[in-house]
């Protein structure tokens, strides 16, 4: 037992990641997840600029994150075919891209563009170690309705889930398979 629980220490050690809230309030919010991962920072850059591979496909319009794209240039988008509706989806435009090191985009992810909010999301990459760091902020406000603090934790949520999809397929050097 106490064996597995240093393998355990030593496996958490070795992968440290955080997320969190950093503020909320009625009418905005602030989340951020940061993660180590096994590549450099060039790399981690890349793979952040094919969501396809490591978008989960529940948090997608079409049900198949094969039809995420993203454009990295300052006016590109961040969208998703939906062909059974022979349609398009943008998540949100790109606003400023620093290539191997940070990817800054606006908008309202998902449902919030229908809550009247909109934020800015930046994706920092920087190398650490023998591998690279990767941070995803996120910061919206909007919400007439003032109901952020009900969208926070469930975009945190989301957000988590795409930043620790997005660590795995670093971590299997791009293959499709992850769960």
């Amino acid at each position: 037992m106490r064996i597995a629980l240093i393998a355990a220490a030593g496996l958490a050690a070795a992968n440290p990641a955080s997320a969190e809230i950093v503020s909320q309030s009625a009418n905005a919010f602030h989340v951020r997840h940061e993660v180590n991962l096994v590549v450099s920072a060039e790399k981690a850059y890349q793979l952040l600029g094919d969501p396809s591979l490591w978008w989960h496909p529940d948090h997608t319009y079409s049900g198949d994150s094969a039809n995420m794209r993203m454009d990295l240039r300052p006016g590109g988008d961040f969208i998703e075919r939906v062909p059974e509706k022979n349609g398009w989806v943008k998540h949100m435009e790109i606003a400023q891209v620093m290539p191997g090191e940070m990817v800054v985009m606006t908008g309202g992810l998902g449902p919030l563009v229908f809550q009247g909010a909109s934020g800015t999301m930046v994706w920092t990459v920087e190398e650490a170690g023998s591998g690279s760091k990767l941070t995803l902020d996120y910061q919206v406000s909007g919400f007439p309705q003032n109901n952020a603090t009900q969208w926070s934790g469930p975009v945190d949520t989301v957000l988590g889930e795409q930043v620790r999809r997005l660590r795995q397929r670093a971590a299997t050097g791009g293959r499709r398979d992850i769960p």
